[in-house]
């Protein structure tokens, strides 16, 4: 990550009261069945595009030639943290196409469980800051 991002990241989690301290009391409880079965379907069909670690493309941020962004990175740093779990199961069920993007639907391939299990293991990527973040954001804490 570089290191304005890091700044910023940094400087939005203590602003929101989620430093250090903050991801100590967020439980972090994976089922460790639910991760290992999440890195398998991931690996079978989110990495192609979004990388084998969660990595997204290099130039994720930079329109290609057909004007939409290249799939981001959903290990922690990128926007995928921002987005409540509804919108994280959404995004992976109906894709993004209808809205523009390129990312299809996987409503057809995948269950609700499936996609949950794949997004408890993209989870257990972020840092311990970014999932207190999202964590808290996702049950309306402040």
């Amino acid at each position: 990550m570089r290191r304005s991002h890091t700044i910023y990241i940094g400087a939005l989690l203590y602003g929101a009261g989620l430093g250090a301290a903050g991801a100590e009391s967020v439980p972090r409880d994976f089922d460790f069945l639910q991760m290992k079965r999440g890195g398998v379907l991931y690996q079978q069909n989110c990495a192609r595009c979004h990388g084998k670690q969660a990595e997204g493309t290099a130039n994720w941020r930079q329109p290609g030639k057909d004007g939409k962004l290249p799939p981001p990175p959903l290990n922690g740093t990128a926007h995928t943290w921002h987005h409540p779990g509804t919108v994280l199961m959404d995004v992976i069920k109906n894709g993004t196409q209808r809205i523009g993007g390129n990312m299809p639907a996987w409503r057809d391939k995948l269950t609700e469980q499936q996609i949950q299990d794949i997004i408890v293991w993209f989870q257990a990527k972020w840092p311990d800051e970014i999932y207190a973040a999202w964590y808290r954001h996702d049950r309306g804490e402040k």
